[in-house]
């Protein structure tokens, strides 16, 4: 007797992220739902008074601006205490943290992902060409706290 494999997925079939919820995905999904655009290793301030989140384009120092991933993914929270580590059971309240592009954000929100995401479009350097990627930002090392505002990206959420 042999074992029978799955058949593949038909053509029309929905999506993973459409029909699976954040809770219930496999790490592998979990993981591909990142477009890579480096912006939540930017550096954010909040206003006190209304609690809005600002981005500066001053990055982590683990961020590694070639690939726009984190240089330490796995080590990420022991080497950056304040480093937010996302899962399905965090999302909830780190998401306003979040930019408002990200699929993990958008999801939780009841949100479509958007074209350019590299889920939908096949191509990795997709959110690059959409202008959504981090680009010239500088390492948190180089910048003194205080200067921040001065950082602050017009605009971003």
């Amino acid at each position: 007797m042999t074992a029978e494999r799955p058949s593949p997925a038909a053509p029309d079939a929905e999506p993973f992220w459409r029909t699976t919820p954040l809770a219930r995905m496999t790490r592998a999904q979990w993981e591909s739902l990142c477009d890579g655009c480096g912006r939540c290793c930017l550096l954010k301030l909040e206003d006190e008074d209304d609690g809005t989140v600002a981005y500066a384009n001053v990055h982590c120092r683990l961020f590694d601006p070639e690939t726009r991933r984190c240089g330490a993914y796995a080590r990420r929270k022991a080497l950056v205490s304040g480093c937010v580590i996302l899962s399905p059971q965090t999302i909830d309240e780190i998401k306003d943290w979040m930019p408002a592009t990200c699929a993990y954000r958008l999801l939780a929100e009841g949100k479509p992902l958007f074209d350019w995401h590299p889920l939908i479009s096949g191509d990795p350097d997709s959110v690059r060409r959409a202008g959504v990627a981090v680009q010239g930002s500088v390492p948190e090392y180089e910048v003194d706290e205080d200067d921040l505002p001065d950082h602050l990206i017009e605009g971003m959420l």
